[in-house]
């Protein structure tokens, strides 16, 4: 059950908190990023590596997957079929571009959801659409050892 994944309550308390790029403060501002760091840092502890400062480009004219790469260092990858509250979902927005938005899946099975920030929205709970889902490129769990 999503309401007592301590993921899904940390992501939920961040809902309404302004889109602001860079940020990672709840309440002030955050991206999508910032969402996930603020959600490691309330559930897991310390924040596992620096964040540089980075464009909202970042990553494109280098076609380099440094989120990807990243989610992959500190998070455990999963199958994408093996959907669970808590999951952070990494999306692809534009077919032929690097994955460079994250969420967190809140409800899973017949209603999914996630919650995530972006562009012009505050953060928020998304249903999981077809539109969405299809953009999912990789998912991830968080590590248990630290909780």
């Amino acid at each position: 059950m999503s309401d007592l994944n301590p993921y899904v309550v940390a992501a939920r308390g961040w809902i309404g908190t302004p889109y602001l790029h860079q940020a990672s403060l709840r309440g002030a501002g955050t991206d999508c990023l910032g969402l996930l760091r603020g959600i490691w840092r309330e559930v897991q502890g310390a924040e596992p590596e620096p964040v540089p400062p980075y464009t909202a480009d970042w990553s494109e004219p280098q076609r380099e997957e440094r989120l990807w790469q990243a989610a992959s260092r500190h998070l455990v990858a999963k199958p994408l079929t093996d959907s669970a509250p808590g999951d952070v979902l990494l999306f692809r927005m534009r077919a032929g571009a690097v994955a460079k938005h994250l969420g967190i899946a809140a409800e899973v099975g017949r209603t999914p959801s996630f919650i995530h920030a972006y562009s012009g929205h505050a953060v928020l709970e998304s249903p999981l659409t077809s539109p969405w889902a299809r953009r999912i490129v990789a998912r991830f769990a968080f590590p248990k050892e630290s909780l």
